[in-house]
């Protein structure tokens, strides 16, 4: 682990001595100028996380030195020494971008209190910068394409962002209503507050009871402290529940219970807690199967279902493929610091001829995968490696088919997906129905009209 470096810019060798000695013993790495020209190459070169420097230098002032440091380095603290101090003075070098003016002869215990309370302000500082430049590069855009599909679903959730009302996102899985739900929560009223997600697939009754409501200590055997549930962190803010279908029974009336009374109680607590909170849940599931099958409450279902969003799967936006991969190239090569590239025309093809079981979710992998893989400019068709659950295997067309045989084979495909539903395979193809008859008469495919 580096040390935290300090620039002392002074012309008094005894008191550059003095800070070098004291702060070294306190793990401080001290670089030394005597002038402001020696500052700014020092500066320049050893990139100090911190420059003490005396008001008053031969070749001119710290406050003249300020500015031509801030040109390299614009978030480096500087802290002002004088023997000759001024309130005047004082308040000038504040105002100038100072962090903090400090007088003659010099307290070094003062100094290292001083030193350390800007050097974490500074890390928090990068902290933050980080974190925002990492939301913004894996943030996705929920409508990224043209499609009829992704539109209409574009429209509807512009509709309902003021809205206070539970939403019931409906897809298959890796469709994006995770992404979806974060964007409705950062375009609401509820922006600023709290956005707490749980995915409830596979989570037993007793962990998934404790995670949304809470417990108090001695609940039972484990609950050695009180713990929050996801409700009480949530609140003011949005909770979303990815694969509610999952949701046990037994959890079901405490979730209504939630909805309906804006209050719940934490296992093993006999009084209530009131809770404001905006709730997006999610399936990849039939849910209206499952209140059939009485495996999820009817009651609880038109609740969490007054706005229902439908997310298209990415078969049935395949023009949308060649803007979505592009989209998520650039995010991935910028991750992983690959500069610009670019998709070659025989990879969108092959990318929109895949059936993607696993939607933008295993669209992104397969991205990352050639990114990774290709050390050129353009990803080919060599770099694509599917994840191989598919009906498409290795590579994704055999180059000693011919153009004709290669269109029979997909064309078969996409009958095959759709279950023989011409319409349907016709939409994804991006032809016209009586065009793909035409087609199905050219090449003698047989199919059952449903």
């Amino acid at each position: 682990m580096s040390r935290n470096k300090v620039l002392v810019v002074d012309d008094e060798s005894g008191v550059r001595f003095g800070i070098r000695d004291f702060l070294e013993q306190h793990g401080y790495e001290i670089e030394e100028a005597d002038s402001c020209k020696d500052a700014q190459n020092l500066f320049r070169n050893s990139r100090p996380d911190i420059v003490i420097a005396d008001y008053m230098m031969p070749d001119g002032t710290a406050l003249d030195l300020l500015p031509k440091l801030r040109e390299i380095d614009a978030g480096i603290p500087l802290l002002v020494l004088t023997a000759h101090g001024s309130i005047d003075l004082a308040v000038r070098a504040i105002k100038e971008g100072a962090e903090q003016f400090l007088t003659k002869p010099l307290e070094l215990p003062t100094l290292l209190v001083i030193l350390q309370r800007l050097l974490q302000k500074q890390r928090n500082y990068h902290k933050q910068l980080a974190s925002k430049s990492r939301q913004v590069r894996q943030a996705i855009d929920p409508f990224v394409g043209t499609s009829a599909a992704i539109r209409a679903l574009a429209d509807q959730a512009r509709k309902i962002l003021s809205t206070e009302s539970p939403v019931l996102i409906l897809g298959e899985t890796g469709t994006g209503k995770g992404v979806l739900a974060r964007w409705l929560h950062e375009n609401s009223p509820r922006a600023d507050e709290a956005f707490v997600d749980l995915n409830c697939a596979g989570l037993t009754r007793e962990l998934l009871e404790t995670e949304l409501f809470g417990h108090e200590k001695g609940a039972f055997t484990s609950a050695i402290a009180s713990k929050q549930g996801l409700f009480e962190v949530a609140h003011r803010g949005t909770i979303f529940l990815d694969e509610v279908g999952d949701v046990d029974l037994q959890i079901q009336p405490k979730l209504l219970k939630v909805l309906e009374e804006k209050r719940f109680r934490r296992l093993g607590d006999v009084r209530d807690r009131q809770v404001d909170v905006r709730l997006i849940a999610a399936t990849h599931q039939d849910i209206g199967q499952l209140v059939r099958e009485k495996r999820f409450r009817d009651d609880l279902y038109f609740r969490i279902s007054t706005i229902p969003l439908s997310f298209p799967s990415l078969r049935d936006r395949i023009e949308d493929i060649p803007t979505l991969a592009q989209y998520m190239l650039e995010k991935v090569s910028a991750d992983l610091g690959r500069g610009e590239l670019r998709l070659d025309q025989g990879c969108v093809q092959a990318l929109q001829a895949y059936s993607w079981p696993g939607n933008i979710r295993e669209l992104r992998n397969v991205i990352e995968r050639a990114v990774l893989l290709s050390e050129q400019k353009h990803i080919t068709l060599n770099d694509l490696h599917f994840d191989g659950h598919a009906q498409v295997g290795a590579p994704f067309f055999d180059s000693r088919l011919t153009l004709v045989e290669l269109e029979k084979q997909h064309i078969e495909r996409v009958l095959q997906e759709e279950k023989g539903r011409v319409e349907k395979a016709a939409r994804r193809l991006g032809i016209p129905r009586s065009s793909l008859y035409q087609k199905l008469k050219k090449h003698q495919i047989p199919v059952s009209k449903v």
